[in-house]
């Protein structure tokens, strides 16, 4: 089969190209580079070097392709309050662009991914996909909207589609120099050059964090199943959810690193709560998780040792600046 990866040159979109193209397909990808590294795109990929923003340059991107897997995206929550144009263009525009394409060139099947910042604050956790969304900052409003588009074109024009919500994904390929997201690597990279880690509040956040590739299967095999089509399905672990400290004193004992964590105040709306069921996916897609969180940032920790610690690159421009900006940003402390 022809598939199209979007955000084929960032974390999750290479991976799932690299699984493809392992498994005999063939795979075109498109990306602009903002948000992932060149060297990321796996072999055999037909790269287009593009914005998706830009969408006149797309018609022969999506031509032939008979699956899209859409991946691209600007992943940035916290940030989306302070530069909500710059997150909102590159999260629901770009996929109203793909989407359009992607009808227009007569694609079969649309793979959108969506995000759990979709669910916002709810009264209970674990989040499942029938709770009616809540999102809390603009990134999330974006997501939402994002799907809304998805199901609502595709619907009308008979596209099939799958979304799927994977949460907190680590490991290899990972940008770790972006000091906006990531936490995970954001630590790592700091540790690793000698800094204690920075905590936004009182680090008592509960999250879920999944290893690559548990998240790549079951996205892979939504590719081809029946009983996956218009279906809203969490992909990540639900058996093993840790606080932002407890990520932390993790990462300490792997890498032998004296802890002392630097807290500074929290960050606008984030979530306090925020962890996933995987009942639908278990069923769905056969999800079960085989990486622990351990082994997951283990694997993280040799990878980012290999390519080098790197100075942390502030390259996105914050729209609003006021008193409640993390001062870790606009003073460039990470």
């Amino acid at each position: 089969m022809k598939f199209l990866v979007t955000g084929v040159a960032g974390f999750l979109g290479s991976h799932v190209a690299e699984r493809l193209i392992n498994l005999g397909h063939e795979v075109s990808g498109i990306d602009n580079l903002m948000g992932g590294y060149l060297d990321n795109i796996p072999l055999g990929v037909d790269f287009y070097n593009k914005d998706l923003l830009h969408y006149e340059d797309l018609e022969d991107v999506f031509n032939n392709c008979e699956v899209v897997i859409h991946a691209a995206c600007t992943a940035y929550e916290g940030l989306s309050v302070f530069s909500p144009a710059f997150v909102t263009a590159n999260t629901s525009q770009i996929t109203a662009n793909a989407l359009s394409w992607s009808i227009r060139s007569g694609v079969k099947k649309f793979i959108h991914m969506s995000s759990m910042a979709r669910y916002g604050s709810q009264s209970v956790i674990p989040f499942t996909e029938n709770m009616v969304p809540m999102p809390q900052d603009p990134y999330g409003i974006a997501k939402l909207a994002a799907e809304k588009l998805v199901q609502n074109l595709c619907e009308i024009h008979g596209m099939d589609y799958v979304i799927l919500i994977p949460h907190n994904i680590i490991g290899p390929r990972q940008k770790y120099d972006d000091p906006y997201r990531n936490v995970a690597s954001i630590m790592i990279n700091r540790m690793l050059q000698g800094k204690q880690p920075i905590i936004y509040g009182d680090g008592e956040q509960l999250r879920c964090f999944s290893f690559i590739d548990d998240v790549v299967e079951p996205i892979v095999l939504s590719c081809f199943s029946k009983s996956a089509s218009k279906q809203l399905i969490n992909i990540g672990p639900d058996n093993e959810n840790v606080s932002i400290n407890v990520l932390a004193s993790t990462l300490a004992q792997i890498l032998n690193f004296k802890l002392n964590s630097i807290y500074v105040p929290g960050r606008p709306q984030e979530v306090r709560l925020a962890v996933c069921s995987s009942d639908k996916a278990r069923k769905i897609l056969n999800f079960e998780p085989k990486v622990d969180l351990k082994s997951g940032l283990f694997t993280l920790i040799e990878w980012i040792k290999s390519k080098g610690v790197r100075p942390f690159v502030y390259d996105k421009q914050i729209e609003i600046s006021s008193n409640i900006t993390p001062k870790t940003w606009t003073e460039e402390l990470i």
